[in-house]
């Protein structure tokens, strides 16, 4: 296995959308959403360890959850769990872990990717994103694994490739013309037909100085930033040097502050059974069904005359459902949510909702 290569997992985010079961002191990436054994961080550092030595994986979350993650990855060393002391989207996040490793391997190839997706096919995962980090030794680009859409889907981002501009090695690496974020339906139907379209998968590789010539061409100032502290990456005085950072950092996602701007991005067209499970319309999408299009989750749900239903329980907890089509019905830790699948958009609104004419402690 290659020592230069590493994972850098990003675990911060809250996961409103999968209210109630996601909540703000325990959000998706840490719950088994899918009644597997594992939670959804887990399963993704277990996919990281046929990519990368154990030690070379970082995890990049919020202060809130570093203990959560201790708790869950004991086989992560305490120094490769990054603690971001409030939300500054994805740039600063990534910023912050390639200095970090740059301190100690300035050779190093990154594969940086989210905690809480879900990706059926492993095997060609792994060949994929092995692909990708061999495609980011030789070459100074700036990779992303693009999904083959199955459908016109507007919730995700879309990348435009120049299939006539791949890579002699491997003809699915090919050079990026434009990125499009959700676009509307007829302009998905579009893209779909053109076959010249992939879905953003937010999963990103590159080579340590690649990345880093990024951010100082077209985020200088947080390169700048970072740069300041590269001397106590690795030493006690990282974490005091980190807060300070991030009361001035500015809050922007590596897609608009360098991936969009940058003239060498190139894509891994890839198809391995992926979700980025940012809705419950999304897990049902993934999920097996019933004779009815049922998706149940609990080992005591009882459904009559109840169709196309996302059904979560609690185990133990026994539901009789009956009459229902089409709804969202989940219960955690004493919230019950009954939602049109068609209207799972409003939940961050039920959410703001709750928290304010109920309490911080609901959500």
């Amino acid at each position: 296995m290659n020592e230069h290569y590493y994972g850098v997992i990003m675990a911060g985010g809250v996961g409103t959308r999968f209210w109630p079961m996601s909540r703000k002191d325990h959000p998706k990436q840490f719950i088994d959403i899918l009644g597997t054994g594992e939670t959804l961080i887990q399963q993704t550092v277990r996919r990281f360890r046929g990519i990368c030595p154990e030690e070379n994986i970082f995890i990049v979350t919020n202060a809130d959850y570093t203990d959560l993650v201790r708790k869950q990855l004991p086989g992560i060393r305490p120094q490769n769990i990054l603690s971001e002391p409030s939300r500054r989207n994805t740039a600063p996040c990534i910023a912050y872990a390639t200095h970090k490793i740059g301190a100690m391997d300035p050779d190093a190839v990154l594969v940086v990717a989210p905690s809480d997706h879900i990706i059926l096919k492993e095997d060609e995962f792994r060949n994929d994103i092995l692909a990708g980090l061999r495609a980011a030794e030789e070459n100074e680009w700036l990779l992303t694994l693009g999904i083959r859409p199955s459908r016109p889907d507007t919730g995700y981002g879309y990348i435009q490739f120049d299939e006539k501009n791949a890579w002699n090695k491997d003809h699915r690496v090919a050079k990026v013309v434009t990125f499009t974020e959700k676009p509307q339906l007829e302009m998905a139907r579009s893209f779909l037909a053109s076959g010249d379209f992939l879905w953003n998968s937010g999963i990103f590789i590159w080579s340590l100085r690649s990345v880093q010539k990024a951010f100082k061409a077209h985020l200088p100032e947080l390169y700048q930033l970072f740069s300041k502290g590269q001397h106590l990456f690795n030493t006690p005085d990282e974490q005091a040097f980190i807060v300070n950072a991030y009361t001035v950092c500015k809050s922007i996602s590596i897609d608009y502050g360098v991936m969009e701007k940058a003239d060498n991005v190139h894509v891994i067209a890839a198809d391995f059974g992926w979700s980025d499970l940012g809705t419950w319309g999304s897990l049902y999408d993934t999920q097996v069904k019933d004779e009815k299009g049922n998706s149940i989750v609990g080992d005591y749900v009882m459904a009559y005359d109840t169709n196309n239903c996302i059904i979560n329980m609690p185990t133990g907890k026994l539901a009789v459902i009956q009459g229902m089509d089409g709804y969202i019905i989940v219960e955690d830790d004493g919230i019950l949510l009954i939602c049109r699948r068609e209207d799972e958009q409003q939940i961050r609104q039920f959410v703001n909702d709750v928290k304010v004419e109920k309490g911080e402690e609901y959500v």
